[in-house]
């Protein structure tokens, strides 16, 4: 937390904006008249609504003088046209942004502000967190930049900064947006904040940032209006993403920032691609061919310097894209593009003996492997999971890569299952040897047996593998497994149970092919799941920006 060292009385607006969202908009309003003296506005624009959210706000602002509601009569169809109403009515030196579905937690203003001041910044930037509703469980977004206070006299020291594409988590100065002519992109264009982070970094300011929670930033899957960034069934939305993240570059690289447009683009290959080729095998086959065609044009710019900076995984995944003019080998790049990244077999070598992607794609090279570290190595560990009555197993098979598993010496494995809402909570299934499968397999196995007790006391749940894999020379690898498919696996299995009376195990796969287990004591139970499970495959329409 930064040291209080006293904040000015009404130098802040919160510009709130809304469509629509009358069950959180005053929720979101009232978080941001909560952050005391130094708020001397809150300008809520109301995006044409029509679910009564203006007369909502109009019923608030009747009570509060801090409040003034701007309505728009034309729905603008994004974020950006009503982000810059409120930039343009805003009043105070300082300016922040709010979503109507998110809050402000309590002191965010101040420790921005405190920061801001003591540093001369033009802009101060905190931590935002994803809070997952209903369940609550909270993931910090680039927690490493806001790991303990600091200042960036210029974007350019702290490129990192570009992964943080968010607006809402950072206070700006009015003044520095307004002579720099810093506005959202007009109409719907998903992903401004990417266009708008970039021409803030574009204008070289000075940046404090803090570690204090500034933003939280409320999920919602199971919302009828899914919002942009979530909602990615569609192709459009990759082609908007492109689009954003294009623009985003042209603008660092025309203001002379080439660090910073080199880094946007290696952000790009590690964030979005990887996210994206995960689902791709969720797709139908245009989807995905679009999807591919997109990727390919867009990659086309990149030189050889734009992939060196960006991590192995989403490098890999992007020559493979370009390498070849069809989709292709999409398990293994889902595989690859999960987190911890998982290098599946076959491992292919070059004429020369050096580690290619395959035979037929030798112009991907994958040198990377033998020279990091064994912990972060991308080894594949595949898993079966077999409910049975007369006892669950979990077996475990650990893939040899191009020599490093070997010259490291498997020695164990040690495997627990990890709440999927709150990550404290960890069912361990035990530690095992990891024995050769066979002389010459080049794989190495250890069955560990599953007690259900734990995992049935905390309810229905979902529960995620961890492994952690050590080595004869004192290394260790903390990894996923993927989920292995055939006959009796991936299956819901009903169990006797004495306490419970039936307790529903299901093993699965995650969108990156990783193993999972959902797991439903009792019929009341069960029945929870399948209700979950069925609202997850209603359709759904979009909400217009994020």
């Amino acid at each position: 937390m930064e040291e209080d060292t006293g904040t000015s009385t009404g130098t802040v607006t919160v510009v709130v904006i809304g469509y629509d969202d009358a069950a959180h908009v005053t929720a979101a309003v009232r978080s941001a008249l909560a952050q005391g003296p130094a708020v001397r506005e809150v300008i809520a624009v109301d995006d044409c609504s029509t679910d009564g959210s203006a007369g909502l706000l109009e019923a608030l602002a009747a009570g509060e003088p801090r409040l003034r509601v701007v309505r728009r009569t034309v729905n603008s169809g994004g974020c950006g046209t009503p982000r810059n109403d409120g930039i343009d009515a805003a009043t105070a030196p300082y300016l922040m942004f709010l979503d109507s579905d998110d809050v402000l937690p309590p002191g965010a203003v101040d420790a921005l502000l405190r920061a801001a001041g003591r540093h001369d910044a033009q802009v101060a930037a905190g931590l935002c967190v994803r809070r997952e509703l209903p369940s609550g469980r909270e993931t910090p977004w680039q927690p490493g930049l806001y790991a303990r206070p600091a200042v960036a006299e210029h974007p350019a020291g702290r490129r990192r900064l570009v992964h943080d594409t968010l607006c809402v988590n950072k206070l700006y100065r009015t003044d520095f947006l307004r002579a720099h002519r810093i506005r959202f992109p007009e109409g719907r264009f998903p992903y401004e904040d990417f266009v708008f982070t970039a021409r803030v970094l574009a204008a070289g300011p000075r940046l404090a940032l803090v570690p204090d929670r500034v933003y939280v930033w409320h999920v919602r899957r199971t919302a009828d209006r899914l919002s942009i960034s979530l909602d990615r069934a569609g192709v459009d939305n990759w082609r908007a993403r492109t689009e954003a993240a294009r623009q985003a570059y042209d603008i660092l690289l025309g203001a002379g920032e080439k660090r910073l447009a080199r880094e946007a683009r290696a952000k790009f290959l590690e964030h979005e691609v990887r996210m994206y080729a995960r689902e791709l095998e969720l797709r139908d086959a245009s989807h995905r061919r679009a999807w591919w065609t997109l990727t390919r044009a867009h990659l086309a710019a990149y030189d050889e310097a734009d992939f060196a900076r960006a991590p192995a995984p989403g490098r890999v995944i992007a020559r493979v894209v370009l390498a070849s003019e069809e989709p292709r080998d999409l398990p293994r790049l889902r595989e690859l593009a999960a987190r911890p990244s998982r290098l599946c077999p076959p491992y292919a070598r070059a004429p020369g003996g050096a580690p290619v992607w395959s035979a037929d794609l030798p112009q991907v090279p994958l040198d990377h492997v033998l020279t990091r570290p064994l912990r972060l190595l991308p080894l594949a560990v595949d898993a079966e999971l077999r409910p049975r009555a007369r006892g669950t197993r979990l077996r475990l098979v650990l893939h040899e890569l191009y020599g490093r598993v070997a010259e490291a010496g498997p020695r164990t494995v040690e495997a627990a299952f990890v709440h999927r809402e709150n990550a404290r909570t960890r069912t361990v299934v035990g530690t095992a040897v990891l024995r050769p499968s066979s002389p010459g397999s080049g794989t190495w196995t250890a069955v560990l047996p599953l007690g259900t007790r734990a995992l049935a006391a905390a309810g229905a749940a979902t529960w995620d593998l961890r492994l952690r894999l050590r080595f004869a020379d004192g290394s260790a690898r903390d990894t996923t497994a993927h989920a292995m498919a055939g006959p009796g696996l991936l299956t819901r299995t009903a169990l006797p149970s004495l306490r419970h009376g039936v307790l529903l195990l299901h093993p699965y796969a995650t969108h990156s092919g990783s193993l999972a287990l959902r797991v439903a004591p009792g019929p009341r139970g069960a029945a929870a799941v399948l209700r979950r499970r069925l609202s997850r495959l209603l359709p759904r329409t979009a909400a217009p920006a994020r």
